[in-house]
C-alpha cells in the first residue's frame, strides 16, 4: 500500500502533459522527436517524389518550363519567401520563451505573430497570385488560354502550370494545417500547459512549421527563378 502511494506521489510531481507510460519527461521528449521526424521523412518522400517529377520534365522541356516560368510574378514569390523566414524566427522564439520560462502572454504574442505571417503567405497567394492567373487565363483545366507566342510548346507550358499549382497548393495545405495546429498550441499555452519542463507541444510543432518553409525555399527558385531571373525582373 505504501509503494503504490509512494508510486503515485511520483507521478503527481512530474509536469503537467506528462504521459505516465513514459519513464521520465526526456524519454517522452525524445519519443515524440522521433515521432515527428519520421512523419516529417514521410513528408519528404510525398515532396521529393514532385520535385523529381518536375526535374525530370523540366529536363525533357526546358524552353517550355522558362516560358511558363515567366508567366509568373517574381516579386510575389520574394515576398513569400521572406514571411516565410520571418515566420521561422517567430515560431522559433515562441518555442524559446516557453524553454526559459517567459510568460505565457509572450509565447502567445510569437505564436499569433507567427499564425498572422502564415495567413499573410495564404492571403497573398490566394489573393495576388491565383487570382491573378484566373484572369491572366493560365490556369490549366478552370481557365488556360494558350498564347500564340508559345507554338508548339503550348502543352508544355499548361505542363509547366500543373506543376505550380500542384506543389503550391499542396504547400498552402500543408501551411493551412499548421495554422490549424498553431491555434491549438495558443489555446494550450492559454491554459498554461507549458512551462520549462514541459514544452514538447511547441517544439514538436516547430519542427512542422520549419519544415514547411524550408520545402518553399526549394520551390521559389525552381518554379520562379528559371533562365536565371531574379525578383524585380
Amino acid at each position: 500500500m505504501n509503494d503504490m502511494a509512494a508510486h503515485g506521489a511520483v507521478h503527481d510531481a512530474h509536469p503537467p502533459g506528462f504521459a505516465h507510460q513514459f519513464e521520465d519527461v526526456q524519454q517522452q521528449r525524445d519519443a515524440g522527436r522521433l515521432g515527428m521526424w519520421v512523419f516529417l521523412a514521410t513528408e519528404i518522400l510525398f515532396f521529393g517524389g514532385m520535385f523529381t517529377s518536375y526535374t525530370i520534365y523540366r529536363s525533357l522541356h526546358l524552353s517550355a518550363f522558362i516560358t511558363g516560368s515567366h508567366l509568373l510574378v517574381v516579386k510575389f514569390g520574394a515576398i513569400n519567401t521572406a514571411v516565410l523566414i520571418c515566420s521561422s524566427l517567430t515560431m522559433a522564439l515562441a518555442i524559446r520563451s516557453a524553454q526559459t520560462g517567459k510568460s505565457k502572454n509572450t509565447i502567445i504574442f510569437w505564436l499569433i505573430l507567427t499564425m498572422i505571417l502564415g495567413a499573410t503567405f495564404v492571403g497573398l497567394k490566394l489573393r495576388f497570385e491565383w487570382y491573378r492567373d484566373y484572369i491572366e487565363q493560365i490556369v490549366p483545366g478552370i481557365n488556360f488560354v494558350p498564347h500564340a507566342s508559345w507554338g508548339a510548346d503550348a502543352g508544355q507550358v499548361e505542363m509547366f502550370m500543373c506543376f505550380y499549382f500542384f506543389m503550391t497548393g499542396l504547400h498552402a495545405l500543408h501551411m493551412v494545417i499548421g495554422l490549424g495546429i498553431l491555434s491549438v498550441l495558443v489555446w494550450m499555452t492559454a491554459k498554461g500547459r507549458f512551462s520549462p519542463e514541459y514544452n514538447a507541444p511547441l517544439e514538436i510543432s516547430g519542427l512542422y512549421w520549419h519544415f514547411v518553409d524550408i520545402v518553399w525555399i526549394f520551390l521559389f527558385p525552381l518554379l520562379y527563378l528559371i533562365g536565371g531571373r531574379y525578383p524585380g525582373s
